[in-house]
């Protein structure tokens, strides 16, 4: 079976950057997309970024111009750059992975797999 670690969090001023990796292992190639959300404290899990297995991407708008999700298939790795964090981006980043054949849209994305998260704390 599929499984995801996440690793990359931390802490970082407002304005700064973070990188967060998602290695996969099992059952891989079955996996047709991989996404990041995110869950913000006081709010619902939001999905930041997808990339599917024909290397489209698509984010959601908060984060246009600020993140780019992108793959290492060497390291069978999906990472999400992270670039002007602000205040509001504090959250616990979750990878996930959709398997099928259907390429997904951001909108219609429905993962399988998910992994353990990894916490981003953003403050001054």
């Amino acid at each position: 079976q599929v499984q995801l670690v996440e690793s990359g969090g931390g802490w970082v001023q407002p304005g700064g950057s973070l990188r967060l990796s998602c290695a996969a292992s099992g059952g891989i190639c079955s996996i047709n997309a991989m996404g990041w959300y995110r869950q913000t404290p006081g709010k619902e899990r939001e999905l930041v970024a997808i990339i599917t297995s024909g290397g489209s991407t698509a984010y959601a708008e908060p984060v246009q111009g600020r993140f780019t999700i992108s793959r290492d298939n060497a390291k069978n790795t999906v990472y999400l750059q992270m670039n002007r964090l602000k205040p509001e981006d504090p959250a616990v980043y979750y990878c996930t992975a959709q398997e099928g054949i259907r390429l997904p849209t951001l909108r219609d994305y429905a993962y399988d797999h998910w992994g353990q998260g990894t916490p981003v704390t953003v403050s001054s």
